[in-house]
């Protein structure tokens, strides 16, 4: 440990100046919701777009770079992430809605977005109040639930890409699919705009509530999870095929398939990203015996295995 802090701290030294916050050695694992996992070799939290985009232009070419949101739908291996792991903080948090438009930041909580909609008599995004994480992630995954997903609402995004260069884009640019788009992957969101329709304020809410019911219902959602863990195959729902090869409850160390919902991998204590991870892969494994499906990761996996 004490020789990868050394190494983080001399890697700080090759950095450009930044208004915004530079952390060695910075703790990563545990800011995401499986709470596991390793470090960031330099954790870079700008203080802005423009101070984000100056820290790109001038950053060495040699310095890999990654993105992280807030952590929802991410596992950090067990040995950390090389280089500089990026991560918006408050000041790309704002939420503000314009007509049946709301502007945000990339850091907003889907949630937060979803409730300034029904506040403002915005419909049509409801959903989000039922993806975890915020917003930049959101748009990088087309993420969805309930019958909605981000493509349904989206109009424009800002995205700085890795030379620090400043994109606007729309819906034709990022081509979205089931839980995809064609977004660059080394542009970093910073803030989207979207666009709903009419709507009575009481109803939205009604339907808000029936959302978060129905997602208490049928989901794990006080315990260390990621999410859904697999993207559902086409025609089938990823969860069905986990129960029908026995998965429901199986076990890898501190790792477990959830009994309430069994495309959700939890923490149940004490599991490292290996755990999780090799749990996964067994889930995986056993589906594809079991029905010739071969289930796709939903939860990005970022950084070194350890041995």
């Amino acid at each position: 440990m004490a020789a990868a802090a050394r190494k983080s701290e001399h890697l700080i030294d090759r950095l450009p100046k930044t208004r915004g916050r530079l952390e060695a050695d910075a703790p990563l694992g545990a800011q995401t919701w499986f709470g596991t996992g390793g470090h960031a070799e330099i954790l870079f939290k700008p203080d802005d777009r423009d101070d984000l985009a100056d820290f790109l232009k001038a950053l060495p070419g040699d310095i890999p770079v990654k993105i992280i949101g807030l952590g929802s739908n991410v596992l950090i291996r067990d040995g950390g992430m090389e280089g500089i792991v990026i991560r918006l903080g408050r000041a790309f948090a704002n939420v503000v809605s314009i007509g049946l438009e709301v502007h945000a930041g990339a850091a907003a909580l889907d949630a937060n977005v979803a409730r300034v909609a029904q506040q403002a008599g915005i419909a049509g995004m409801e959903f989000l109040i039922g993806v975890p994480g915020s917003i930049g992630g959101a748009i990088v995954m087309n993420a969805g639930a309930y019958g909605s997903e981000v493509k349904d609402i989206f109009v424009s995004a800002e995205a700085v890409d890795l030379k620090g260069n400043v994109h606007v884009v729309d819906s034709n640019t990022l081509a979205f699919g089931y839980r995809h788009s064609e977004a660059p992957m080394d542009w970093i969101f910073t803030s989207a705009v979207l666009r709903g329709s009419p709507g009575n304020p009481d109803i939205i809410e009604a339907r808000i509530s029936d959302i978060r019911a129905k997602r208490d219902e049928a989901q794990p959602l006080k315990v260390r999870t990621g999410g859904s863990t697999f993207k559902n195959p086409p025609g089938q729902k990823a969860w069905e095929l986990i129960d029908r090869a026995g998965c429901r409850g199986l076990k890898r160390g501190g790792a477990m398939v959830s009994v309430k919902h069994c495309n959700f991998l939890i923490n149940i204590g004490n599991a490292t990203a290996g755990d999780i991870e090799d749990l996964g892969e067994e889930v995986r494994h056993r589906v594809k015996e079991a029905t010739g499906i071969e289930l796709q990761w939903e939860i990005q996996r970022l950084g070194r295995k350890l041995p």
